[in-house]
């Protein structure tokens, strides 16, 4: 089995609603993402996946859905405000964890076809969650 990662960095806001630690609070975090693409074969160029392929498909929409938004929980009251103040929100179907955030990635690129085997969030540079198949 062959595969390839590409990191991808961006910047984002949340907070987490039912939650009794300080991730209760509005705060933010310099993200990163490491999305692992694996074929049991090499395509004609001698590669799993282009780097750039993954750049354009998985970057381009962590740049639009979350780099420097505030990511929200549906029923956060912050939703309502913030957009009404004209800021940028991704609203989430459930708490904007790590967990959840490289759940969104996940199915997104392999919504786009990329072979995508995990995708690792790391939240700050010690911690991190993965969701795979």
């Amino acid at each position: 089995m062959y595969s390839v990662t590409k990191c991808i960095d961006f910047c984002y806001g949340h907070r987490l609603l039912d939650y009794d630690g300080i991730c209760r609070h509005p705060h933010g975090h310099n993200g990163q993402v490491e999305i692992e693409v694996r074929q049991e074969r090499l395509d004609s160029r001698n590669m799993v996946c282009d780097f750039s392929d993954i750049k354009r498909i998985v970057k381009s929409w962590i740049d639009q859905a979350f780099d420097h938004k505030m990511l929200l929980r549906h029923d956060d009251p912050l939703v309502t405000l913030l957009q009404g103040l004209g800021e940028p929100v991704f609203v989430c179907e459930s708490n904007p964890t790590a967990e959840h955030i490289a759940r969104l990635i996940f199915q997104h690129a392999a919504k786009e076809g990329l072979p995508v085997a995990r995708v690792k969030m790391w939240e700050t540079p010690t911690s991190y969650a993965e969701y795979g198949e």
